[in-house]
């Protein structure tokens, strides 16, 4: 073996992964097909769940000033996420060209061996290993790893040579973005009909725009290249009457509501997270942030798993805690393109959903969907109302230390907190799990950690146990992290 795990694709996804991977301990590679990374803004932002899972890694200073706001939507209708405890729509006006800096600094600082303007051709799998054929500025090469993990995008090369099934429909419109400079743009809110289709703007700052730009009636073309400015600037011209032909773009591209995703998550030894398991209308910033949450469901499972410490079946629970997400993913970016994207024919639709927003159960219901923070795996019995949710963060009293709930977490390690006295680990535990006895400090009242006395939580953030006793606390551990010796 040239390392245990290939990770094909250096986008967000990879980058979490391979971190994760090198945090677990495991050597990586990664092969991205890009000589140098876009800088393409892209996605300007993250989920309120992705913030906080970067946030568990430490990560979030290095974004440098992150804004939340709790005012969102949903498929064009606004809606304040505020509705959830501490909840907010996400991280804003951070360019997916940022992310992805951050990203690649942390997995190069924790050695992972990032090799770019490699592209991969090859993929074959004979049930002990993995050979990888690629191409790259000195030739064709081969490497052999344990595992390869597909975070090569929606048009993933490995997707397509591993086999993998991708069910779904084809895409019927062609949306332009672009980020505009050189113009006077008016701001427009996301889902703003004009007669003929949809356009948004935003400003980004230093002179730019952000625009989208939906004409009905257009179909998809099959394209080789992005589309250049011109044909952008005409489609916002006949729907707006503004012309941008004086300006100019910093970039371009399109994309359609194609909604696809892999039957399985796993085939063999070759594993699929983000893009490439699952594509659909980019539509409330969701695509970047469940492709992250995949890479850090997977990355400590898969270090586990390489490293020989891994109990049965964990590496297929990735499957089956992800592929849920992401099927639930498709479902509400398919509703949400269905009202902000059709005619006059589904205006009795969003009045009866702008209706729906006064509600609060509705708000917390799509809030909870949209953000990322209703997940709840399933992780083994247990009735406390956290298992198998994720943490929440709380300030905490270690010693003479001040940290929290997240803060326990920065190593990737699996941890058991101990909020009260008087509960010793099961014997052997402390071999997997680091232990930490901590006093909450400043803990609200309807806090889900009230009363509550000891918590097992994976590296990703996730409840398994939690109770009083101990009852239940060994068979937890070794389920998720092994049986001790």
């Amino acid at each position: 073996m040239d390392t245990p795990v290939i990770v094909v694709g250096a986008g967000p996804s990879g980058l979490v992964l391979a971190a994760e991977l090198r945090l677990g301990g495991v050597e990586v590679i990664v092969l991205e097909k890009l000589a140098k990374r876009s800088g393409e803004s892209r996605g300007l932002g993250f989920t309120a769940r992705t913030l906080e899972m970067f946030d568990q890694r430490g990560l979030v200073p290095r974004f440098g000033e992150v804004e939340t706001s709790p005012q969102g939507h949903f498929g064009g209708i606004p809606m304040d996420y505020s509705v959830l405890a501490d909840a907010h729509f996400g991280a804003r006006g951070i360019p997916q060209s940022r992310t992805e800096e951050v990203l690649e600094d942390w997995a190069t600082e924790l050695g992972a061996d990032i090799r770019r303007g490699v592209e991969v051709v090859g993929i074959t799998d004979d049930g002990e290993g993995v050979d990888v054929d690629a191409v790259g500025p000195d030739g064709p090469l081969t490497l052999r790893s344990r595992h390869v993990v597909a975070c090569d995008g929606g048009r993933s090369t490995v997707r397509a040579l591993t086999g993998f099934e991708f069910p779904g429909t084809d895409s019927t419109i062609e949306m332009f973005l672009a980020d505009v400079g050189g113009c006077v743009i008016e701001p427009r809110q996301i889902g703003e009909k004009v007669p003929g289709g949809m356009v948004m703007s935003a400003p980004l700052g230093e002179g730019y725009d952000r625009i989208i730009v939906v004409e009905r009636g257009t179909p998809p073309r099959r394209r080789t290249a992005p589309p250049d400015f011109t044909e952008v600037a005409d489609a916002w011209q006949r729907l707006t009457g503004q012309s941008l032909h004086g300006g100019h773009a910093r970039w371009v591209s399109s994309f359609g509501d194609a909604t696809r995703q892999v039957t399985r998550y796993r085939l063999g030894n070759v594993l699929i997270a983000g893009d490439a398991a699952h594509t659909h209308l980019p539509a409330g910033g969701q695509g970047l942030s469940v492709s992250v949450q995949d890479a850090f469901n997977l990355g400590w499972k898969l270090a586990a798993t390489a490293a020989g410490r891994a109990p049965d079946g964990l590496l297929d629970s990735y499957h089956a805690e992800r592929h849920p997400i992401g099927a639930r993913l498709l479902m509400n970016t398919q509703a949400q393109g269905m009202l902000y994207l059709s005619g006059v024919e589904m205006d009795p639709l969003r009045t009866v959903f702008s209706e729906l927003m006064d509600d609060a159960n509705v708000r917390r219901r799509l809030a909870g969907m949209v953000s990322g923070l209703d997940v709840r795996y399933d992780v083994g019995p247990g009735s406390h109302p956290l298992v198998g949710r994720r943490v929440p963060k709380v300030e905490l009293v270690v010693g003479d230390a001040k940290t929290s709930t997240f803060g326990l977490l920065h190593d990737g390690r699996p941890v058991l907190l101990r909020l009260r006295e008087g509960l010793a680990p099961a014997a052997g535990l402390a071999e997997h799990v680091k232990v930490v006895d901590a006093v909450p400090h400043g803990l609200p009242d309807d806090s889900p950690l009230c009363g509550t006395a000891t918590l097992l939580v994976r590296p990703d953030g996730y409840v398994v146990w939690a109770g009083d006793d101990g009852s239940g606390l060994r068979d937890a551990a070794s389920r998720w992290f092994g049986t001790p010796r």
